[in-house]
């Protein structure tokens, strides 16, 4: 494997620490008791109950694959490049169904159409990021 930039490792270590909470924030979302749902405002209640059993895949392959990814690239290893392209097609998708809910998601959570633009153009970044390691050398 040839020289890799210094601020390799500390990147994928903060890929790492973003795809841990967007684990555990998947956890909370796919563990949620009646109790959990009942304290949902009625925009939030009408999202949560119209999301489709594919957006909700999506989001585990987004967040689950770009841990391992993650986790890949701190190792250095080759397989991190397809395991970020799963995790960026889980955002893609998650992205599909999202489009579809854009005036609801307004209506019921104003920080959520930033956070998702921030969520793809991170999985975007870190795919690019591990193809580049591939093709540089930086993995093996």
């Amino acid at each position: 494997m040839s020289n890799c930039p210094k601020r390799f490792m500390p990147v994928a270590v903060v890929a790492l620490l973003w795809n841990a909470v967007g684990c555990m924030a998947y956890l909370a979302d796919v563990r949620m008791g009646p109790e959990d749902v009942a304290k949902l405002s009625a925009a939030q209640l009408a999202l949560y109950q119209a999301r489709p059993s594919w957006a909700v895949a999506a989001t585990a392959f987004a967040v689950w694959f770009g841990a391992l990814g993650s986790l890949g690239l701190i190792l250095r290893k080759r397989w991190a490049q397809p395991l970020l392209l799963v995790s960026l097609l889980g955002v893609i998708a998650q992205d599909l169904h999202f489009a579809g809910q854009l005036d609801a998601i307004r209506q019921s959570d104003s920080a959520a159409l930033p956070l998702q633009g921030l969520v793809l153009l991170i999985a975007v970044t870190l795919w690019l990021l591990a193809r580049k390691a591939t093709r540089e050398g930086w993995v093996g």
